[in-house]
């Protein structure tokens, strides 16, 4: 029989944010040789926060299995009754990553935001308490998935992380959100980078592809060129079924395939890649892998990087 509440003792809904623990450098202490390692059930103790650990990697060896499970973490979280945003604790290596492919299926006004640290738990001055605060502030107030790092509060798409030492870590392009993917789990996809350089040739493009890649991410130069060599891989990698995204290694600034002469942007365009206009290699190699769990077609693809 349920109980009937009078007024007066009504009892008031609790909101809290969700905190998700899934290891990195905020999350690791030093040993006897000062190096530096996760440690499981490292404690956050913050009024209106819930903790919950999801894993305890370094966030170098996360894989698209992994990403799914922060994803659908995330998701489990914001289904609580009382939450009002999460925060996800992470390894600042690939921060980028997982932010960007929560951010690709969110589509809930509450805020998801992502934090960590450059320095470990342990340090005589650590950095990870001040950006734990800075993110839960956040996600009672903002929208969308950010990254609060280092006194800078970015949004999660479009950013990279552009120092490995410096306290102040992230930038961000600040690009506008496409409407969110239906999500659909990538473990198990298999899609490449590969750095591109003067002198390179299709070698690596024709590994990836027999290896059973099914997308290419390739960090060209400049405003998005190579050479001959590389474009005739691509065609090839294209004619296979492979899709093959141009980047550049280049920090930030649009690609542009303006460029012919055999082995410029153009000519690739033509060789049938597409073109990822500000995102960088980490962050479309993530884009591109969600869109292929998503069957997405040529032209999806095209237009969701465009």
């Amino acid at each position: 029989m349920s109980k009937e509440w009078s007024l007066q003792e009504r009892p008031e809904k609790v909101s809290f944010v969700s905190l998700l623990t899934t290891g990195g450098t905020i999350a690791s202490s030093r040993d006897e040789h000062g190096v530096s390692r996760p440690v499981a059930g490292i404690g956050v103790d913050v009024d209106g926060v819930r903790v919950r650990e999801v894993m305890s990697k370094d966030s170098s060896a996360l894989d698209f299995a992994d990403l799914d499970t922060i994803r659908t973490a995330v998701a489990d979280a914001l289904a609580e009754d009382g939450c009002i945003g999460v925060v996800v604790l992470h390894g600042t290596d690939t921060m980028e990553e997982s932010a960007l492919y929560v951010d690709l299926f969110h589509d809930d006004e509450r805020p998801v935001v992502f934090t960590g640290a450059q320095r470990t738990a342990d340090h005589v001055d650590p950095d990870g308490p001040s950006n734990i605060a800075a993110a839960v502030a956040a996600a009672q107030c903002e929208h969308g998935v950010l990254i609060a790092f280092g006194g800078r509060l970015l949004p999660a798409r479009g950013a990279i992380k552009k120092h490995t030492t410096e306290l102040d870590a992230f930038r961000s392009a600040e690009l506008p959100r496409p409407k969110p993917l239906q999500w659909n789990p990538t473990a198990g996809i298999r899609v490449d980078i590969v750095a591109l350089y003067p002198g390179a040739d299709g070698l690596q493009i024709d590994a990836c592809r027999e290896a059973g890649a099914s997308g290419i991410v390739l960090e060209a130069t400049g405003s998005g060129n190579t050479n001959a060599r590389v474009v005739h891989a691509v065609k090839e990698a294209v004619a296979a079924g492979v899709h093959v995204v141009v980047t550049t290694r280049v920090p930030f600034g649009e690609t542009s395939p303006t460029y012919g002469g055999g082995g410029g942007g153009h000519d690739l365009l033509d060789a049938g890649a597409v073109f990822s206009r500000e995102l960088r290699a980490g962050q479309a190699r993530v884009q591109l892998a969600a869109l292929i769990a998503a069957e997405a077609g040529a032209m999806v693809v095209h237009n969701f990087f465009s």
